[in-house]
């Protein structure tokens, strides 16, 4: 069992449940897009764990990270307007852009680390 399986398992989890908290607390159905990117990440990490599938599976998590990133970082741009107490259109969006934004930066971070690590792996053997 792979621990980037577990891993991409755990940061897709957490996602969903960023969606669906979002969803509950503010009834916007657009707060469920991090559970959409969630529930694939799950997905890729469960696919992952058969070896002939784990390489793919894992870049195309990894792609997944970046995308999540990409479409939610705007709301880190909006995030210290809002902490100092500014006005900014959707409070609820900013925090959970936010919050997915450093998920996947994060999550983004640490396979570009396993990836370096797996190919320097195969170079010694």
């Amino acid at each position: 069992m792979s621990s980037m399986s577990t891993l991409t398992m755990g940061y897709g989890a957490l996602l969903t449940a960023l969606g669906v908290g979002g969803f509950a607390a503010t009834s916007a159905r657009t707060a469920l897009i991090p559970a959409g990117f969630g529930v694939v990440a799950i997905g890729l990490g469960l696919l992952a764990r058969q070896e002939r599938y784990r390489m793919h599976a894992m870049h195309a998590s990894a792609m997944v990270g970046v995308l999540g990133f990409l479409g939610s970082a705007r709301g880190l741009t909006q995030l210290p307007t809002l902490l100092s107490g500014g006005d900014v259109a959707r409070p609820p969006a900013v925090i959970a852009q936010s919050v997915m934004a450093v998920l996947s930066a994060g999550y983004v971070a640490l396979c570009v680390r396993s990836f370096i690590t797996a190919r320097r792996a195969a170079a010694r053997t």
